[in-house]
């Protein structure tokens, strides 16, 4: 009933300017359809009327209903924290009430601190020693796999970092982030900001009011390194770190730090792989010791002592043992060689030599999944791998075993990933096909179409939650449909309408969607779609710059004649009136 409020109020309005004003709108009104526009005008006001005598004498009663249930999460919520911070898990806890971040949304859950962590012993003091007399920028550098996500972590958890920054220690995962204004967005969500535009300046006043802060910025390379986004995100970095209150530190692959900041000297060297003992220390610790210390480390030689590599072989050692692991590391390097391609990296082949594993082999649909998560950097629930029918036998079978051999793991709110350099091989090497996505693109269809729906009503915030869990993920598969011949495109164009209503309305800004949409509407012959996708950027202008909009304009109108939706049309022809074409 909201929505038709709405669309009546936006009749009476197109309603007044097409009858006062000279706009280009007008051209566009059919013969007979102004007395139309008056019709429904008058109807629509005699419905709200009667709406609003209905719903008068139920609002005290709802109220009530909801701060009862209101009270009944909240109450929820606090035993649930109490739970978890007596459980074992409690220090990757972090509730930020405290100083200037103190809201209700402001629980940030902080990630565990690494169990094993050898060999960067000096690097952790070196660190160390730039926070005594100073606020530090700091840069964690290096190759993928080799460790600066675990210092990182380690540092967050360091005690004399826990008792100078207390309940204001930040680390945001930025593999997520595409923009500027996005990874401005993961810091707003994790100081406990609600969802806006640009949470650029609200991030920047936030911390510079706020007590001393270590913000950590996790995988910045993925949002640092596009040219199209290098710029204004440098930019961000330097106004970060004009606020003398805050420590920030970055990870990121390569040897290159952003420019635009004065990082703190002397400089962190890029990491390199370990110490030869150190490395034996992080092998023993997940293989254990009961294995001859020269086969240790002829399988230590094949992983160039990178962290990562050594991760994922000392697991495959601790069920295979070392004699199977080099005998299969032999196999893999000869038949490659021998098919006339390059030799991998050591890190490739420790992949692989993980995928061909016997606990991987025994559930094969296992790499399919993996396959699935390499496009997934949000991760996937069990609730989620159960509801999208994926036509992978036992799935939570194939999740145990992706789990065991540490090609996967769960983060701090229990949604399955894969680490960066996995993700990046499947996707090189193992991409997922059609077949493995389109259950799971049916299934965020679905919840986008089901949001829509219920918008408005209580049951709409489930939705919101849901949508906002896979939000990266909704737009990585909806853009694999994106393409001139694929069956699924209408479907495609038609979920990237909703998913513009569904991020305007959780105040966010702009989607890279939009510009590869805009070039495919002459491929679809789906008008619904079409005019649907082009309403929904008419009515947030301030969002999308659309090239060429007149031209849109009138195309528009063509396909909203065939449709016979007025209330589409009555938004469309009161969106771009309002904005003056």
């Amino acid at each position: 009933m909201r929505l038709q409020i709405s669309l009546t109020l936006h009749k009476i309005y197109t309603f007044i300017e097409a009858q006062q004003s000279g706009s280009k709108v007008k051209k566009f009104f059919r013969k007979g359809e102004l007395g139309g526009l008056l019709k429904d005008c008058k109807t629509g006001l005699q419905e709200g009327i009667k709406f609003f005598q209905i719903k008068s004498s139920d609002i005290m009663s709802t109220a009530r209903e909801m701060e009862e249930q209101a009270q009944i999460r909240h109450h929820e919520v606090l035993n649930t924290i109490e739970t978890i911070s007596s459980s074992d898990s409690a220090s990757s806890i972090s509730r930020t009430y405290s100083g200037s971040y103190a809201s209700s949304n402001s629980i940030s859950m902080l990630p565990a601190e690494p169990k094993i962590f050898h060999g960067r012993e000096s690097e952790l003091a070196d660190i160390l020693k730039q926070f005594e007399h100073s606020t530090p920028r700091i840069s964690i550098l290096g190759a993928g796999g080799m460790g600066k996500t675990s210092l990182a972590q380690t540092v967050l958890h360091h005690e004399e970092i826990v008792l100078k920054y207390q309940g204001n220690r930040f680390f945001v995962a930025c593999d997520t982030a595409a923009s500027k204004v996005e990874l401005a967005g993961l810091i707003g969500a994790h100081l406990g900001m609600k969802p806006g535009k640009d949470l650029t300046q609200a991030v920047l006043f936030c911390l510079s009011e706020g007590p001393p802060t270590l913000l950590i910025l996790d995988n910045l390379e993925t949002v640092w390194e596009p040219a199209e986004s290098r710029k204004e995100v440098e930019g961000f970095l330097s106004l970060l770190t004009d606020i003398t209150s805050l420590a920030l530190m970055i990870t990121m692959r390569g040897a290159e730090r952003p420019s635009k900041v004065q990082w703190t000297r002397p400089f962190l060297p890029s990491l390199e792989p370990l110490a030869q003992e150190a490395a034996r220390k992080v092998f023993i610790a997940i293989a254990e010791d009961r294995h001859p210390m020269e086969e240790i480390d002829q399988v230590l030689s094949l992983t160039d002592n990178m962290p990562l590599s050594i991760n994922l072989l000392a697991h495959a050692v601790d069920v295979e043992g070392t004699t199977a692991i080099l005998s299969r590391w032999q196999r893999e390097q000869t038949s490659v060689i021998s098919e006339g391609y390059d030799r991998r990296s050591n890190l490739e082949s420790s992949i692989l030599l993980s995928l061909e594993s016997p606990r991987i082999m025994s559930t094969p649909h296992s790499q399919e999944l993996l396959s699935l998560l390499s496009i997934l950097p949000d991760g996937l629930s069990d609730g989620e791998l159960k509801q999208s029918k994926f036509a992978i036998q036992d799935i939570l079978d194939c999740k145990r075993a992706l789990l065991r051999t540490a090609l996967a793991y769960l983060d701090d709110h229990k949604r399955l990933k894969a680490l960066v350099p996995i993700r990046e091989y499947m996707a090189k090497f193992r991409p997922p096909t059609d077949e493995m996505i389109g259950p799971l693109f049916k299934h965020f269809r679905e919840l986008l179409q089901a949001y829509v729906t219920n918008q408005g009503k209580q049951s709409g915030t489930l939705y919101v939650q849901r949508l906002t869990s896979n939000y990266t993920n909704i737009q990585n598969i909806i853009q694999n449909g994106l393409h001139p011949e694929h069956p699924d495109l209408a479907d495609s164009i038609s979920c990237t309408s909703h998913f513009i209503r569904f991020n305007t309305n959780i105040g966010k800004g702009a989607i890279p969607l939009v510009n590869k949409v805009l070039a495919l509407l002459p491929h679809s012959e789906d008008h619904w779609a079409k005019a649907s996708v082009t309403v929904r950027l008419f009515g947030n202008l301030r969002a999308y710059l659309i090239p060429h909009p007149e031209a849109l304009i009138a195309q528009t109108f063509e396909w909203l004649k065939t449709l016979d939706d007025p209330d589409l049309e009555g938004m469309f022809t009161f969106s771009v009136n309002h904005d003056g074409y």
